[in-house]
């Protein structure tokens, strides 16, 4: 099995514990997809800057549950199970 070097909640610093905090606030911890981006905090902040934008923006013309409809769609044909 592949491993990849994540930075832990207690040992991150800077831009990164920022992310990590606020994905604390958002969902009670830190989900595995956000730290496998740790070692580069400026990616990970602009990836879930992309994601809330898809997810959130009311400037889409689908609604929040067809995106959500879509993005489990899309998980379920890759074998995610986020």
């Amino acid at each position: 099995m592949a491993r990849i070097k994540t930075v832990s909640n207690d040992n991150a610093t800077g831009a990164l514990r920022e992310e990590y905090e606020a994905a604390i606030r958002r969902a009670g911890h830190v989900f595995h997809i956000v730290r496998l981006q740790s070692l580069r905090p400026r990616v990970l902040r602009a990836s879930l800057r992309l994601y809330q934008e898809l997810m959130f923006s009311a400037d889409s013309g689908l609604s929040r549950a067809e995106r959500e409809m879509i993005a489990t769609a899309v998980s379920r044909a890759n074998g995610c199970h986020y």
